[in-house]
Order: C-alpha cells, then sequence, then structure tokens
C-alpha cells in the first residue's frame, strides 16, 4: 500500500486544497484525491509540481507500507 502524506503536511502548513492547486498549477480534482487518499495514479509531472509548491521530496509525500 503506498500511503500520502499530503493532507498531513498541509494542515501543518495550514494550506487549503484550492491554494495548493493554485499554486501548483495543477487540478483541484487531483489535489482533493491525493488529499483523501482516494487517488489510484499519479503523473510525475504533477507530483513534480506538488513536490515544488511544498518545497518537499516525493519521499516525503508518499510511504511505501507493505501488506
Amino acid at each position: 500500500m503506498i500511503k500520502c502524506h499530503l493532507s498531513r503536511i498541509m494542515g501543518e502548513r495550514k494550506m487549503s486544497r484550492a491554494a495548493l492547486a493554485k499554486l501548483a498549477g495543477v487540478n483541484p480534482h487531483t489535489v482533493q484525491t491525493l488529499y483523501n487518499e482516494t487517488s489510484k495514479s499519479i503523473y510525475f509531472d504533477v507530483m513534480e509540481q506538488i513536490c515544488q509548491a511544498l518545497n518537499v521530496q516525493p519521499g516525503d509525500l508518499f510511504e511505501y507500507i507493505p501488506d
């Protein structure tokens, strides 16, 4: 399982989903699905934009949790 830490990171920064979508230049629905951990996939360019906007590494956003 892949765990997404976007909601925690955004909460620590008191950042809204709309603010992140605008700052990263990505679709708000994409941010919402990652935030709610309902996303089935993510494009590398979108991940890069979110990482740049939050100044984090992909490993800060995602964690692999073995079964």
